[in-house]
């Protein structure tokens, strides 16, 4: 046992020194790659030797030099989690010196801005700033390039003015620097993905990085493109808009481009976005159009640059699409007075997933098509046969859901798909003291998982649970129906965890509905149904690490292969091959790499759970008939405040302890406020974290 966790502890030594490697060496290579150094020295003596290769040719210098390292990062990543899954709740409770150096870097998630971005910490604030610095540095070296080199004495005679040469030599480089861009777009929504989870980053807080580069990505092609529409009226040359060059570059494969990207991009304004849901999540799937001939437009050779992202993507978008096709066992569902819904799902026990872990839940008979995220409540470790998740009535698919459930009586089967859960590898709510849990709405899910799962914790340990208060605010007195949601009935709270629930009812002045009348419904799954199960096993990291690896190699035999006997023999003839091919051979032989080798992971761990006999559905369905019930637990816990709205400046400042850990979970206004009170230079002991699902 010994000598096993030795054998990890060197296994982290090597993956953390070779990502540190790794991550400095690309770095470096961002950082060069807008020099004249770079291009006329090191990318020169690259090609010199690795782009005459008969195998790979001029492409196979940014393989090697952009996509293999991120890849590798990638596998490095699943390993390194694959490893941290044996975590124990020991480790929770390893003494005060492994307490004191994780509070060291806790000033670095605090607040530091918290208007115009949203909520930005420290940490946030300081990657922000370094890519920042990284654009600029790129368009002040790729612009010096420009003034210095194009001159009245180095124009061609062909007519053209200054203004015009350098206008062409400027509307490269803005796309050059949007191509950086581009090569950071899809990390941040490869929900799956080891490099978010590897450095404790999860999909949903993730997304305003992808909103943040989507919007710089947009406004550097678009003003590449306009620079170029410029330059050709005043040239005259308008037909080059329609040009597709056989070798070259392919500038209507670029308008077609800048034309997805534009569609997209308006429809990510929250003022569109949030009131036409449907028309922005639609439009999205314009991402296959946008890259397919960006990648036509730039030639493959260039488009390897920004595709690690997008490798990896398709990998975790594949993943996903084989666990979709499946119907799952949905087992009942719970209607509160509140119009809101608790869907029961039968999970596999070795499905495990952290507190405030998100689902997607695609119901065929509402829209086909449309997927909605929803916070998980349940704990995997206190119920490990049952998964549920929580729908508040908001938009029109949920309305829709909550109607269909509230009204009828009739329906005893409802077929429903789903991808995850996603959230954060791992969690550590118990390093601090007490924890302070603030929610708005429907925004109290993400900590009913949370209290869950250090019930849990408590009565399995003998770790020290932190002092939990929860401060919730409802609009109305219905919604306090949802505190009956917070644990399983018949669990003895007061002996496990201290707790106080602080609830405030906004609008009305006293109790306006009996918030114990709870409907509840039964199905009767088919047979063909599943327990939601990990699509890859309990080894998931380390399957994915496989697929990472195994694809990769693959796609580059594949390349070898095609690119020794067939690509190049034309290529050294007098007719040259064909970019658009080349690039469509790339893109086909990344496919076919992707999905052989997920689907052999997939059908390779299917076996082991869906042979395994299930549980009994009746028993739980009678454990779930039981919890219809609310029980009398909370009451005594509980503080109700009508009319009145929480003042979290009065609750949060002066609360006492080294470490108090502050969760906010609700409207953009409370989350602000919470994280002012937090700020950076602040109170020294609230440790600040938001959760938000602004999908």
């Amino acid at each position: 046992m010994v000598l096993g966790e030795m054998n990890k502890k060197v296994i982290k030594n090597v993956i953390n020194l070779l990502t540190m490697v790794i991550l400095m060496g690309t770095v470096v290579i961002w950082i060069m790659m807008p020099t004249s150094t770079y291009k006329k020295i090191w990318l020169k003596s690259m090609r010199a030797k690795l782009g005459k290769s008969i195998y790979f040719g001029k492409p196979g210098v940014n393989l090697l030099v952009y996509m293999f390292p991120m890849i590798l990062l990638a596998f490095l990543g699943s390993i390194h989690l694959h490893l941290k899954k044996q975590t124990t709740v020991n480790q929770f409770n390893s003494g005060g010196v492994e307490r004191k150096k994780r509070d060291k870097f806790g000033a670095l998630k605090r607040p530091m801005l918290v208007k115009g971005l949203g909520i930005v910490t420290v940490t946030e604030v300081m990657f922000l700033t370094m890519f920042m610095s990284l654009l600029l540095w790129s368009l002040a070296n790729y612009f010096y390039y420009t003034f210095v080199t194009i001159t009245p004495q180095t124009i061609p005679i062909d007519g053209h003015n200054l203004w015009q040469a350098r206008l062409d030599s400027i509307a490269v480089r803005l796309g050059l620097t949007g191509n950086i861009c581009l090569g950071f777009l899809f990390y941040p929504v490869s929900r799956g993905s080891s490099l978010l989870a590897a450095v404790g980053l999860t999909s949903e807080s993730s997304t305003r990085y992808h909103i943040w580069l989507g919007h710089l990505v947009m406004t550097l092609l678009t003003s590449h493109g306009l620079c170029y529409c410029i330059y050709w009226i005043s040239t005259n040359q308008v037909s080059q808009m329609l040009e597709w060059d056989r070798t070259g570059i392919s500038h209507l494969a670029g308008e077609i481009t800048l034309v997805a990207g534009l569609v997209m991009w308006a429809t990510t304004f929250p003022a569109i976005r949030r009131r036409f849901f449907e028309v922005f999540f639609y439009t999205h799937y314009l991402y296959i159009v946008f890259m397919l001939f960006f990648v036509f437009h730039v030639g493959i050779s260039y488009a390897l640059i920004s595709f690690p992202g997008f490798y990896i993507f398709i990998v975790d978008r594949f993943l996903r699409f084989l666990q979709s096709r499946n119907n799952v066992k949905l087992v009942s569902a719970r209607v509160l007075p509140c119009e809101t819904v608790e869907l029961n799902f039968s999970k596999s026990p070795m499905l495990m997933y952290s507190p405030t872990s998100i689902l997607f839940v695609n119901i065929p008979s509402i829209s086909k098509l449309q997927w909605h995220p929803f916070t998980i409540i349940s704990s995997s470790k206190l119920e490990p046969k049952k998964l549920s998740v929580m729908i508040k009535s908001q938009g029109k698919w949920s309305t829709k859901l909550n109607h269909m459930l509230a009204y009828s009586d009739q329906i005893d089967h409802l077929a429903v798909s789903v991808e995850g859960p996603y959230g954060p590898a791992s969690t550590d709510y118990l390093r601090h003291q007490s924890l302070v849990m603030v929610s708005g709405g429907s925004g109290i899910t993400p900590f009913i998982s949370i209290i869950r799962d250090l019930l849990y914790v408590s009565s399995t340990s003998a770790c020290k649970i932190p002092k939990i208060t929860l401060i919730c605010a409802f609009k109305t007195s219905s919604d306090l129906s949802m505190l009956n949601l917070i644990l399983p009935v018949s669990t003895e709270i007061s002996s496990y965890v201290d707790i106080q629930i602080k609830a405030f009812v906004t609008r009305d002045k006293v109790s306006t509905c009996n918030m114990n009348i709870i409907k509840t419904l039964c199905f009767k799954p088919h047979s063909s149904d599943q327990p939601i199960s990990p699509i890859l096993g309990p080894n998931s990291w380390l399957w994915l690490a496989t697929i990472l690896s195994s694809s990769f190699v693959i796609f580059i035999i594949i390349i070898a292969i095609i690119s020794r006997y067939h690509i190049y023999p034309i290529d050294q003839s007098s007719k040259k091959y064909t970019s658009a091919y080349t690039s469509l051979i790339y893109l086909l032989a990344i496919s076919i790499s992707v999905v052989a080798t997920s689907t052999v992971a997939m059908l390779c761990n299917k076996k082991s759970y869906y042979n395994k006999k299930d549980q009994n559905i009746d028993d739980l369905l009678s454990l779930l008939m039981i919890e219809s019930s609310p029980g009398q637990l909370l009451p005594k816990f509980t503080n109700i405040h009508y009319g009145e709205r929480p003042n979290l400046n009065k609750l949060l400042v002066g609360l006492k302890g080294s470490s108090v850990g502050v969760l906010v979970c609700g409207p953009r206004k409370m989350r602000e406020e919470v994280a002012k009170i937090c700020s950076f230079g602040s109170a020294e002991n609230l440790q600040f974290e938001s959760i938000s699902f602004s999908w």
